[in-house]
């Protein structure tokens, strides 16, 4: 019953979602965004360190030193993940010209150029003969006044997450529209023994003058605010996506397509990063505002209190397979997949085992990150434990990756550790069941060898 079943998945699903997870445009969402991780990480990180005076005495010099410095401390995370998005288009641009076997450059350029054209520059008002007068009696009006810019300035909000799917948006139609021009033939073609630079910079032309002037017309003449009209779109699913219900849900299809040997991450997370990225900033720039961060729906949650040791929390099976197997497949196994598990890195476990097209181990695999979220759902509402606030490398064991993650919070990596004691207490009965049965079939091939 069970292998039927698996057939028809393997056969009816295994291609359609391999076909979804390479679709160029989703591919190019996951190679841009992915591609701004290290920046996360980075300036997300000195968030842990700008405010990590609350977690020291007020008495130690480093606290006072950085609370006085916090905001100094936090300027690259303003010119950095404050504004991803900007980062994150010109990856997608990049990836998705490439993939049409453009000009990888132009591509990510023409991304950027639609993007930025989606931000109206505003007008600083000038100070006006009053205020002017006032200031001419007053010091420290007056050298406030001295402070203030003049022209024009960009709103920086739109270039962070709130502007995400208007930047996918936009790189998708920039590189579609220079794609468009290339393959009409709409471009300006240079001789061959023009330097190829300079060739593709004339290629470009074209696109540049669509795109400048229909953005343009759109936003800035016209007057159609899109952020506004897409952020209004998006919003119930961004408060959807912030539920225990629908986290549940993303667990389960990530587990259920690993248990056929699909690469779920790479088919469900492409779907909801830009989601969880959202959300994730959104808790970032509450604490920088000396605020609380409340989204718990974030994907370090799922890092660091659901797929501990990797999808399927198996670091809870490699600890059973190593300390307690008594096949010999076993305890090889254990030894091979226990330090690769504690750096959050488990296909040797999952195929290994194996735990793909395994009933005895499936039913654990997805049922035990299942408990794990709700647990640590639980916990986070409960303010038992801080919301995630950055992205902390994934290859860290789990407790330091934990308590990064939370923004410097012990209890973040008290929790994971319970956590993993419980995903052990889960595992062992059917990982006792599944030993036995390797036991009893190497001595039956004893036997049989004898």
């Amino acid at each position: 019953m069970f292998e039927k079943f698996s057939n028809i998945i393997e056969g009816k699903f295994a291609g359609p979602l391999e076909k979804l997870s390479n679709q160029r445009h989703l591919r190019a969402i996951r190679d841009g965004i992915i591609a701004t991780l290290p920046i996360i990480i980075v300036s997300s990180l000195l968030m842990v360190v700008a405010f990590s005076y609350n977690q020291m005495p007020e008495s130690w010099a480093l606290a006072k030193f950085i609370k006085a410095n916090a905001v100094a401390i936090l300027l690259p995370y303003r010119m950095s993940m404050y504004i991803m998005t900007l980062y994150a288009v010109f990856g997608i641009g990049y990836s998705l010209a490439k993939s049409y076997d453009l000009d990888g450059l132009s591509g990510a350029i023409m991304a950027e150029l639609t993007f930025l054209l989606t931000i109206v520059p505003v007008s600083i008002p000038d100070v006006t003969d009053s205020i002017t007068a006032l200031a001419s009696k007053n010091a420290e009006l007056n050298a406030f006044l001295q402070q203030l810019p003049s022209g024009y300035v960009i709103p920086a909000e739109n270039l962070g997450s709130a502007g995400m799917f208007i930047g996918i948006l936009s790189a998708f139609i920039g590189v579609e529209i220079y794609r468009f021009t290339q393959v009409k033939g709409i471009k300006i073609t240079m001789p061959a023994a023009v330097p190829p630079a300079v060739a593709r910079s004339f290629e470009s032309l074209t696109p540049t003058i669509i795109i400048i002037l229909g953005m343009s017309t759109i936003t800035m003449w016209l007057g159609i605010d899109v952020h506004s009209i897409v952020g209004t779109l998006i919003k119930p699913l961004v408060n959807a996506t912030d539920t225990l219900p629908s986290t549940l849900i993303i667990i389960f299809l990530i587990m259920f397509f690993w248990s056929f040997g699909i690469h779920g991450d790479s088919i469900v997370s492409s779907l909801a990063r830009p989601i969880w990225l959202i959300l994730l900033d959104q808790n970032t720039a509450a604490v920088a505002a000396g605020k609380v961060a409340t989204h718990i729906g974030v994907e370090p949650f799922l890092q660091w209190f659901v797929h501990i040791g990797g999808s399927g929390a198996t670091l809870g099976l490699a600890i059973l397979f190593c300390f307690k197997a008594k096949s010999k497949y076993g305890k090889t196994l254990g030894r091979t997949t226990i330090l690769p598990s504690v750096f959050n890195i488990n296909e040797p476990m999952i195929f290994g085992a194996p735990i793909v097209l395994n009933p005895m181990l499936l039913i654990p695999f997805i049922v035990i990150p299942l408990v794990l979220a709700t647990i640590a759902w639980v916990a986070t509402a409960m303010h038992l434990v801080n919301c995630a606030v950055t992205i902390a490398p994934w290859t860290l064991p789990g407790p330091i990756g934990a308590y990064l993650a939370c923004g410097g919070d012990w209890r973040a990596a008290v929790l994971n550790i319970i956590l993993i004691v419980i995903s052990v207490v889960l595992y062992y009965p059917f990982f006792k069941m599944y030993d036995k049965e390797l036991l009893e079939e190497e001595k039956a091939k004893e036997a049989i060898e004898g």
